[in-house]
């Protein structure tokens, strides 16, 4: 039930989900901790996710914050492949480091029967200093009553 506060699905169900609905990007993600209203991910950094001059694109950092808002709603409400952003804020604060895995910390702030909003903050790993952060909106599919 959307806003219980109650964990719907766990790291490994979320996992299995992605590679089950998005096995186009699943690999490039790992669900590392889940919580009530909160989840840690990781970018799995590739050849693929570098710009010139070897530091991640935004691109893949919007990316991390998207699949990030939406891993910690489906946690909450369980599995809902159709669940869709629909507004993003996003600020690129800081040069993440080259080569080293993103960090991103999703937390729910609302999470409703229509909506789910998320703060995002997005860490190189080991720096102490956020790279990006992001507010991100998603909308739920209703329910469709029998």
């Amino acid at each position: 039930m959307a806003g219980s506060g109650e964990v719907m699905m766990d790291a490994p169900q979320l996992m299995a989900f992605m590679r089950e609905v998005f096995q186009q990007v699943a690999d490039d993600f790992t669900v590392e901790e889940v919580k009530p209203n909160e989840v840690t991910m990781r970018l799995n950094i590739s050849e693929k996710h570098l710009r010139p001059g070897g530091t991640v694109s935004g691109p893949s950092m919007f990316a991390l914050a998207d699949v990030a808002a939406y891993i910690a709603t489906l946690a909450m409400i369980g599995p809902k492949a159709l669940a869709v952003t629909t507004n993003c804020s996003m600020d690129f604060m800081r040069k993440p480091v080259a080569g080293v895995d993103l960090i991103a910390t999703a937390k729910l702030l609302k999470l409703g029967r229509q909506l789910s909003v998320s703060h995002v903050l997005i860490f190189s790993e080991g720096m102490d200093q956020p790279v990006a952060q992001a507010t991100m909106t998603y909308a739920i599919p209703p329910i469709k009553s029998l």
